[in-house]
């Protein structure tokens, strides 16, 4: 396949291994922020390639992953309601709320359903006029405007029963949570290029300047990866700290200007719970006023309840970059994909399903 194998020749990916092997003098921690950076970084073993002064911090980039329990419990909780359908991406019907979760309430009876997009949802509210069609509406930057779209749609239509549960979260406030924690030890930073895609990369110069960290956007192949640490270790020995995109292919600077007009028509911002992490401040998008109508929340009149996390599970270690899946008491036995005890077992993009996945035998060995 043309346009993945020319991303994954062995060739190139040889010559970007040497440079680095060539340039890199100094003792460097580079976070990925993306989980799909992170399973493409343990499927194919790029840890294992490079100098051993490198090393890898899987950083809070699944947006599944830190979902925090109390808004599990949210969709739960209306999933549950009769007369409601519940749409969501398919990932999220297998994270574990504080007792159950979605799967088993469809298992009970709850009309729960794997959507691909908000507008299939908006879709089957058109369909369903005597049912109320909640969409369960998660992610960073990069699925705000589809999920900005429908909600605008369902307004200009005026639907009635169509309604967003709403956990967005954002990028650079929780670089610079990271930047900001005393148990930092982050160099530089491969950017999420699917991110950057929608919302350009002109956020991030403050912080690569304040902080004195490289930031380069990064793309989701191995070829991709390893131009962006390329470039990252050369900007960390020679001093420098910018921001510099390796993704061209799909990243501007000033990103897609459409996709957020769209968003800022819906969204604004606002502090946001980090599951494992906390409240980060102006970290997340909720609903404007004036679509307030198509808010789950307020719709249904739902009550924050704080939720502790189970004992046996380090995800919010995991999600910052302080442990490894591998330094879980939990892991591969208590908590498995089949029975996940925290989020990043779960997702498609999470930490702890990508050691699973790829280096469960080696980290046993």
């Amino acid at each position: 396949m043309k346009y993945i194998d020319e991303y994954r020749n062995s060739e190139i990916a040889k010559r970007y291994i040497d440079e680095i092997w060539r340039v890199c003098k100094g003792n460097w921690m580079i976070m990925e922020v993306c989980g799909g950076q992170t399973h493409t970084i343990i499927r194919f073993n790029i840890d294992e390639v490079l100098p051993k002064n490198i090393s890898f911090v899987h950083g809070p980039g699944c947006p599944v992953c830190v979902t925090p329990l109390e808004i599990l419990d949210k969709a739960i909780e209306i999933a549950s309601m009769p007369n409601v359908i519940f749409c969501s991406f398919g990932d999220m019907l297998r994270v574990p709320g504080s007792k159950k979760d979605l799967f088993a309430v469809k298992e009970e009876g709850g009309d729960v359903r794997i959507v691909y997009s908000p507008l299939d949802a908006l879709k089957i509210a058109i369909k369903n006029p005597d049912k109320e069609v909640v969409f369960f509406g998660i992610g960073f930057e990069t699925t705000a405007p589809a999920n900005a779209m429908a909600v605008y749609q369902a307004k200009r239509m005026g639907i009635k029963n169509f309604s967003m549960l709403v956990s967005h979260v954002l990028v650079p406030p929780v670089i610079e949570a990271v930047l900001k924690s005393p148990q930092n030890r982050i160099n530089g930073f491969l950017a999420a290029g699917h991110v950057c895609t929608v919302m350009g990369y002109k956020d991030y110069e403050e912080i690569a300047k304040k902080y004195k960290v490289p930031i380069v956007v990064t793309g989701f192949e191995p070829l991709d990866i390893l131009q962006g640490v390329l470039m990252v270790v050369k900007q960390l020995e020679e001093g420098r700290y910018e921001v510099e995109n390796q993704y061209t292919r799909s990243v501007r600077k000033e990103g897609n200007i459409e996709a957020q007009k769209i968003i800022d028509e819906v969204f604004e911002i606002t502090d946001r719970t980090w599951r494992g992490m906390g409240v980060i401040p102006l970290s997340g998008y909720k609903i404007r006023e004036n679509y307030r109508e198509y808010d789950a929340e307020f719709r249904f009149s739902l009550v924050t309840k704080y939720v502790e996390e189970p004992k046996d599970c380090i995800s919010g270690l995991v999600l910052q970059g302080i442990k490894k899946p591998y330094e879980c008491p939990a892991f591969g036995n208590k908590c498995t994909p089949d029975h996940p005890l925290g989020a990043p077992m779960v997702s498609s993009e999470g930490a702890c399903a990508a050691y699973y996945n790829y280096k469960l035998n080696r980290v046993e060995g």
